[in-house]
């Protein structure tokens, strides 16, 4: 079974159902599979054959659902890439992805063409209109590799056959942020995705009968298989945002009933924060998933106090297809905690040896299961290091209770080490959102003479009158002396990716630069 052909049962199971909304269209489960099957047809006709990479620039829409599985229906493998990349980025990418063919928004074309200038292993580019304004016809004109989506679409046959997919066969190669040097791609095979969205959506209990809000970005792998392929294998209606917007939230789960959201702790943050948003739009939500990033507590409960709403917090990880872990809907869930192993896979805590910890002990977090990737793409060293002995080590610190639920206390690398004590910037963090006049912080390590390193913290208050003295001073109160951050920087807002996700790296080469 793979994502294709469980998509097929779900077209013989509930065909005339509602596959997604997107701006006030209803698409049908049958209209959604026959523009799939004439756009994997139309790539065919292109010239895309089994094994081919095919990129997509695309933003959340109907063509990004119809040319990720489409292009798997035509045996390809898809390179989500986020469409605001750099130009140096997204070239980096499509040239160390060997890709052949490009979907993209028509926006990027004067940049994808500059890009086929340098890369002339592209032999398509497959424009898609922002707007009902937008002429894609003028777009295809300008440069003879390019034509519109629309006509890729219109040219395929309804009767295509669907390209034979093994199970180890590469769907997906997911290019990591990467942390240090350039991104890795993740190899993800159609095995990783099918089971990993078929176990969660077993796990969510979700059902035709869910109206699931699509909010986080689906070139991302959060998003790709909790909001859009469990969705899909289920029989779901995927509720589709063109980009996160609280007040669009707020209207769309009133309007459309909803039942799931999936997002950030920073979604979450801007919710709860949201002013005019009406408790009542969300009352229909069972369900409210968060991952992503670990959610401060304070912000967690302060959210479902407010809106009466379970949030289950899970984790994940690119190299993971992504998810590893969830809180159970059959138990109480435990505030700060990413929950327990989903069914078919297993997680672990080792020290620096590989060997397993006793509970409440800090050390590695390893995972294994049907859902982890096959290696990096052209990658062996990296791979070698990263997944051994079958289990794959996530880089993650964390600990696990007695009763076998995971808590993620640190990224290794952001481990702060101040006069030889540890220092776990989620601690902190944790102290600093308890503060009644915090919206945000983050913390981080910088230089000390005395030292080695000390604590700075990064933080968006709701008042001015919230003094530095003033938090140091509750710091204090929660925090062991060392814990407590030597400096406190307001900031109006913090640096976020695009799926909301609080970029340290960008806070740590200002200090750099400072």
């Amino acid at each position: 079974m793979n994502l294709i052909s469980s998509l097929m049962e779900t077209v013989q199971k509930h065909g005339d159902r509602t596959a997604y909304i997107f701006q006030e269209k209803e698409t049908s489960y049958t209209e959604l599979y026959n523009e799939i099957t004439m756009f994997a047809s139309g790539l065919h006709k292109l010239g895309v054959k089994k094994g081919d990479h095919v990129a997509l620039l695309l933003g959340n829409s109907p063509q990004f659902v119809v040319g990720l599985y489409g292009a798997m229906y035509a045996g390809a493998t898809i390179i989500p890439i986020n469409p605001v990349y750099t130009p140096d980025e997204i070239s980096y990418i499509i040239q160390n992805g060997d890709v052949k063919t490009v979907i993209a928004l028509d926006v990027l074309s004067p940049i994808l063409e500059k890009i086929t200038n340098k890369l002339p292993s592209i032999e398509h580019i497959i424009v898609c209109s922002t707007s009902q304004e937008t002429n894609e016809q003028n777009v295809f004109l300008q440069n003879e590799q390019m034509q519109p989506f629309t006509n890729v679409l219109s040219a395929g046959d309804l009767d295509f056959p669907a390209a034979p997919i093994e199970e180890e066969d590469t769907a997906v190669i997911l290019y990591t942020s990467g942390t240090t040097g350039k991104p890795k791609g993740a190899m993800l095979t159609h095995k990783n995705l099918y089971s990993n969205a078929r176990d969660i959506g077993w796990y969510l209990q979700f059902s035709e009968n869910d109206k699931i809000i699509a909010a986080l970005p689906m070139f991302h792998v959060f998003c790709l298989t909790v909001a859009l392929n469990a969705p899909l294998i289920k029989g779901s209606t995927i509720l589709i945002m063109p980009k996160f917007s609280p007040s669009e939230i707020f209207n769309i789960s009133q309007k459309y009933k909803a039942t799931v959201f999936a997002g950030v702790p920073t979604m979450y943050n801007f919710l709860l924060q949201y002013s005019e948003g009406n408790v009542e739009d969300l009352q229909t939500l069972r369900l409210c998933i968060s991952g992503g990033a670990s959610m401060p507590v304070a912000l967690l409960e302060n959210f479902e106090e407010k809106f009466t709403v379970i949030v289950a917090e899970g984790y994940g990880l690119s190299e993971a297809s992504p998810v590893t872990c969830f809180n159970p809907l059959d138990r109480p869930r435990k505030a700060g905690s990413i929950g327990t192993d989903i069914i078919n896979v297993e997680n672990k805590i080792v020290n620096e040896l590989g060997e397993e910890v006793p509970h409440g002990q800090v050390g590695e977090l390893i995972v294994r299961g049907p859902n982890v990737m096959k290696g990096y793409y052209k990658m062996p060293e990296d791979t070698a290091a990263t997944i051994r002995d079958g289990w794959l080590y996530t880089g993650d610190l964390a600990k696990r209770d007695e009763e076998g639920y995971f808590y993620i206390v640190d990224r290794k690398k952001d481990l702060i080490i101040v006069g030889g004590y540890n220092v776990y910037p989620r601690e902190v963090e944790e102290v600093l959102y308890s503060h009644s006049a915090v919206v945000e912080a983050v913390v981080l390590g910088v230089p000390d003479d005395s030292f080695g390193e000390a604590v700075k913290a990064f933080v968006v208050r709701k008042q001015e009158s919230l003094t530095e003295e003033e938090l140091l001073a509750y710091c204090k109160e929660h925090l062991a002396k060392y814990k407590v951050p030597a400096t406190i920087e307001f900031l109006e807002e913090l640096p976020k990716n695009t799926t909301g996700k609080i970029l340290r790296r960008a806070l740590k080469q200002q200090i750099i630069h400072a």
